[in-house]
């Protein structure tokens, strides 16, 4: 009998995990994607760092397989400027989302939705005097949490980056 109830739980407990994970369709979904073309095709690709003020959390984090971690919202916008964003450099970074590769985990505490993690693989090129290269490839989880009705990105783990 308790052997039963086990398997039972077992089973209950897969099935759920593999609903755990929000249809590319859902509203989560799409507010994260669109969270992620604000982050990226907005600040990143176009340098529109007024993005990162809205949507990043205070308490920031940032780790990164090749150039470690950064634990400051304030920190992370100014490396953007100075850094791709800078008007005096001549080379530009441009980041592109692998498409397909998006997939959103919500996250719970007593039926509320609290946050969700975005995982994904995105692509980078470099522009130097109209010339582009590809950059690497590299895999991102980005830990969202909802505080006052609003999504702020709160971790980022950057992870197996390959040219």
């Amino acid at each position: 009998m308790k052997k039963s109830i086990y398997i039972v739980l077992s089973i209950f407990g897969i099935l759920t995990n593999l609903n755990a994970q929000s249809a590319s369709n859902s509203e989560v979904f799409n507010t994260l994607k669109a969270n992620d073309s604000l982050l990226f095709e907005r600040s990143f690709n176009h340098c529109e760092t007024q993005y990162l003020e809205q949507l990043i959390a205070e308490d920031f984090e940032f780790y990164h397989d090749i150039s470690g971690v950064l634990n400051s919202k304030d920190k992370f916008i100014q490396i953007m400027k100075d850094g791709i964003c800078n008007p005096n450099s001549s080379t530009k970074s441009r980041r592109e989302l692998i498409e397909g590769s998006l997939e959103v985990f919500i996250l719970k505490n007593n039926g509320q939705i609290y946050g969700a993690l975005q995982n994904g693989v995105h692509k980078f090129f470099e522009t130097t005097n109209g010339n582009t290269i590809p950059g690497s490839i590299a895999k991102f989880s980005h830990l969202w949490i909802i505080e006052d009705g609003k999504w702020f990105l709160k971790r980022v783990i950057s992870f197996d980056h390959n040219m």
